[in-house]
């Protein structure tokens, strides 16, 4: 007896934004172990990518806001331009060999008894309706959230509508809870924006290691920092 083939194929990781089509629901079931072997193997290579030296990429800045007077990255292919904060540090060479779903980051490594973070700038797949922005914001924290802390349970803290520079977006924040519960593993934040009619593109921002105020305030900075280019 032949098994017949699934109705669905399996997530793609990491995961876009707009994974799937509108009518399919959030997958809810464990991954299969070759999968999670991946993703163990991506949350790895996260750590060695905040674990990591980096060079300054010196741009011009841009904007308002906490974050005005200090460099930027201009990222290309998402479309989006973003202020890097006193501490964290951004390598044009490491942009070079991100995951195809990303196309820039920057990173702060984690001092002694601090937080560590990355933010992550990508485009979608293609592009998503104003009236699909929440949903697809929402489904795609959930997704990375997932991907990148297997197993652990998220907490939303904000899924709220937003402007980028008069282009529509949508902002989620979700907390990742240690197993423990005592109290949070990172921190998750995306902003999923319409660039143009062909383009949607997201920021997503992670603060890693019992995040405090200091690195979920920078996270949020720099999504609040993001312009359209």
């Amino acid at each position: 007896m032949t098994t017949p083939p699934p109705t669905r194929q399996p997530p793609v990781y990491p995961p876009y934004p707009y994974a799937y089509p509108d009518s399919a629901p959030q997958p809810q079931t464990r991954a299969p172990r070759a999968r999670r072997a991946m993703v163990i193997g991506i949350v790895v290579a996260l750590a060695l990518l905040l674990a990591g030296g980096a060079t300054w990429w010196w741009l011009a800045p841009d904007g308002d806001g906490p974050l005005a007077d200090r460099p930027r990255v201009t990222d290309a292919t998402s479309g989006l331009s973003y202020a890097i904060p006193k501490g964290w540090e951004h390598d044009a060479a490491k942009d070079k060999r991100l995951l195809s779903a990303f196309s820039s980051t920057i990173t702060k490594k984690a001092g002694p008894g601090g937080s560590g973070g990355a933010v992550l700038a990508g485009r979608s797949r293609k592009p998503i309706p104003s009236s699909a922005l929440q949903r697809q914001a929402e489904f795609a924290a959930r997704s990375n959230a997932e991907f990148f802390f297997p197993d652990q349970a998220v907490r939303l803290e904000k899924s709220q509508p937003a402007t980028i520079g008069g282009h529509s977006a949508h902002t989620v924040a979700l907390a990742v809870q240690k197993k423990s519960k005592d109290r949070d593993a990172a921190y998750l934040k995306i902003t999923l924006v319409t660039v143009d009619g062909d383009r949607t593109s997201f920021v997503l921002g992670v603060a890693t290691a019992a995040p405090d105020a200091a690195s979920r305030g920078d996270v949020g900075a720099v999504l609040e920092s993001a312009t359209v280019e």
